[in-house]
């Protein structure tokens, strides 16, 4: 097995542990994790991809953002508020002003693209 498919099945349960947590304790974002969970088994290994689509945690958390580009309400609020809060720590301690700039562009994007990029479900 080569260096890089071992870094990426390691990073892959690395991101499902994180996501697990965050079903279980909501501060966690569970989505993000678990998207990274399915794009690094998908590199590092089809055996640990394949088993991963067929769980019910993937089948619950993003069956239906990678087939229709969806997400429920909650997920999305919980996503954008962890990534928001996560990106308001760089924003106040950066000294730097370009990083600044970057940082309030990545909001306005990330803020777009979760409104009108991906649908929203009303229900499960």
């Amino acid at each position: 097995m080569s260096m890089s498919k071992l870094f990426y099945i390691t990073v892959g349960f690395i991101a499902l542990i994180l996501g697990v947590i965050g079903v279980i304790f909501p501060i966690l974002p569970t989505t993000p994790f678990l998207l990274l969970t399915s794009v690094c088994f998908a590199k590092g290994s089809t055996r640990f991809h394949n088993w991963f689509t067929h769980t019910k945690l993937y089948k619950k958390h993003l069956d239906s953002f990678v087939t229709e580009r969806s997400m429920l309400l909650k997920t999305k609020i919980c996503t954008l508020a962890f990534a928001s809060v996560m990106l308001l720590f760089p924003l106040i301690f950066v000294d730097n002003i370009f990083v600044k700039v970057f940082i309030i562009f990545l909001y306005i994007f990330k803020y777009y693209y979760f409104i009108f990029k991906i649908k929203t479900i009303k229900t499960v």
